[in-house]
């Protein structure tokens, strides 16, 4: 990894010093924040030992940890489960796409938009892990400090205003906690169709209980197909 990030030959990102002035942080290493906003769709940036999606896995596990340690603090009377919800849904996809758009991520994103190729992609299905691959980069070029101040300003500030909006509800998790109540076996999900390309697909999920189904939802995703299905359930049911 060193000798890549430290290629004098490497190209960085055309715009990066804009981003910069946005988020108040500098990088030192301008290639580490330039792969961090290259998604691995465009074929300009591919290498095996750092890339998109490896520093989204790493920006993940970073946000997730920050977080955490950010609600212990902020509300000492949660219980661990009221803490779990709290963090989930501030590292939520939906959360993390509403929190890049506000510092206009989109626009320094270098992804293949060419939808006649099979390797093409919307900006808006990857805004959220661009979030945490930015993460990532600014943890690799200077450590915790900075990215819990970044964390802290760009996606825990306000947050209670957006986590009390019903989009961003776990309707899994609510559905599951009104059948433990009553004692019974948790619902499963099946995924019962999907259709579209590779990189459109629509899925299908059907949400049963005792082989009863209670919903049916579309996402983009099986994991969004899933929610959509818990919500149509709930509804069914008068969960809220």
């Amino acid at each position: 990894m060193k000798s890549f990030l430290t290629d004098k030959n490497q190209v960085t990102h055309p715009n990066l010093v804009n981003l910069e002035k946005i988020i108040n942080y500098t990088f030192r290493n301008k290639m580490i924040a330039t792969v961090a906003l290259t998604h691995t769709s465009h074929d300009k940036m591919q290498h095996e030992d750092l890339s998109f999606e490896r520093m989204e896995f790493l920006g993940d596990a970073v946000l997730g940890l920050l977080v955490s340690e950010h609600i212990f603090h902020k509300y000492p009377d949660y219980s661990e489960g009221e803490l779990s919800k709290l963090k989930a849904k501030i590292v939520s996809r939906k959360y993390l796409n509403l929190k890049a758009k506000e510092i206009d991520l989109q626009k320094f994103l270098l992804l293949n938009l060419d939808a006649s190729t099979n390797r093409s992609i919307s900006v808006s299905s990857v805004l959220g892990n661009a979030m945490e691959s930015l993460i990532c980069a600014i943890f690799l070029d200077g450590g915790f400090q900075p990215t819990k101040r970044f964390i802290e300003k760009f996606i825990l500030a306000e947050a209670r205003n957006f986590i009390s909006d019903k989009n961003l509800k776990n309707y899994k998790s609510i559905l599951q906690e009104y059948f433990q109540s009553k004692g019974k076996e948790v619902p499963k999900y099946e995924i019962t169709a999907e259709k579209g390309p590779e990189h459109k697909k629509e899925f299908t999920a059907e949400v049963f209980w005792e082989n009863r189904s209670f919903g049916t939802g579309k996402g983009a995703t099986k994991k969004e197909a899933h929610q959509n299905a818990a919500k149509r359930a709930c509804e069914k049911l008068n969960l809220k």
